[in-house]
């Protein structure tokens, strides 16, 4: 099975080239897929050196519309998301697939809080996806830990079935608002998970959360 990684990448020059290798060295079968969402810091000239990924150039359109581009090119039967920071561990996409093979799953969303050594990075942070898991299981009658992950690995053909609209962060909400309404079931397994700062470039904000809020309500009402 042929795992697709995607990577929205805005302006995010100081961790790029980190991330890239971290992900190469994970044992799998897989094609690594960079989307640059119309970066203005050195994030291009630095995806021009790196070897064996697949970049795909854009003008800025958010976070969603550049997995939505992501999705187009793949050539994998699975694929991740995988943000351009280094917030999580790529080698935990050897556990999530495993899991996917064994369960027969069609998707495994890589939970935050499962992890016995989850650390929260700013409260807010905290709260809000706690207020969007809260939301999304009582909405859709799930029953999921971690709305919010990055980490949600999906086969390809149903990803694609999604018919995603969405161009900023309601990426997640979306996929997840999506999927329960078909009755698929949501797999989840514990992932480790660093947190950074806003000094650190940390971009999401209290906004992006009400938007995903809205975007849960939205697809469970409007067909």
């Amino acid at each position: 099975m042929k795992l697709s990684v995607i990577i929205p990448v805005y302006n995010e020059e100081r961790t790029i080239a980190e991330l890239i290798s971290r992900v190469k060295a994970v044992k799998l079968n897989m094609e690594i897929i960079v989307v640059n969402d119309g970066s203005v810091d050195g994030t291009s000239r630095i995806l021009d050196t790196l070897d064996g990924i697949t970049v795909i150039n854009k003008k800025n359109g958010g976070k969603g519309s550049a997995i939505r581009e992501g999705i187009t090119a793949v050539t994998g039967d699975v694929i991740v998301i995988q943000d351009a920071d280094l917030e999580y561990d790529p080698n935990d996409f050897v556990m999530m697939l495993d899991v996917m093979n064994k369960q027969a799953a069609d998707v495994v969303y890589g939970s935050r809080v499962l992890h016995e050594g989850y650390e929260i990075s700013y409260r807010r942070y905290y709260l809000g996806g706690k207020l969007v898991t809260w939301t999304a299981n009582l909405l859709y009658g799930l029953n999921i830990t971690d709305e919010p992950t990055c980490y949600k690995m999906i086969k390809t053909d149903l990803l694609r079935s999604l018919n995603l609209q969405c161009s900023r962060f309601e990426f997640c909400p979306e996929v997840t608002a999506k999927l329960a309404r078909r009755k698929i079931k949501i797999v989840e397994v514990p992932i480790s998970y660093f947190p950074r700062t806003i000094e650190d470039g940390k971009k999401i904000n209290a906004l992006d959360g009400f938007e995903a809020i809205w975007t849960l309500i939205k697809y469970r009402f409007v067909r």
